[in-house]
């Protein structure tokens, strides 16, 4: 079983896998170039995933139900909500998103692939 984690291994992931857990987070974006980088394929539907912790041990599973692949601009509302993490509008999402991959060492623009997944929580062991 593949794994997901979400966010880096500190406070920001303990939070986003709380949002998993509590079902507020059903989606996430990725950078597309990160699964070239890591030669690994997209998700895909009814995949099964190992949500990991910042130990790198799984806390439970996710059931991805869907993948889209679009440029940043095109990432609608509705999957931006879903991720769950209390941003008011897209413009914040957006903002938000970018300062992230920014610090992570990969500005990115309007143009740039990502990967929006969405998910169900399925098990909690």
């Amino acid at each position: 079983m593949r794994s997901l984690e979400l966010g880096t291994p500190d406070e920001m992931r303990a939070e986003l896998n709380a949002l998993v857990l509590a079902g507020t987070k059903t989606a996430t974006t990725g950078l597309l170039e990160d699964y070239a980088k890591e030669t690994e394929g997209l998700e895909y539907v009814g995949e099964r995933l190992a949500l990991l912790d910042n130990e790198g041990r799984s806390i439970a599973t996710v059931e991805i139900t869907g993948v889209e692949v679009k440029p940043f601009i095109e990432v609608t509302w509705r999957h931006a909500e879903a991720e769950g993490e209390g941003d008011a509008s897209l413009e914040e999402w957006r903002a938000g998103h970018r300062r992230y991959w920014s610090r992570m060492g990969t500005p990115i623009d309007d143009h740039t692939l990502v990967a929006c997944l969405a998910f169900r929580l399925a098990e909690v062991p």
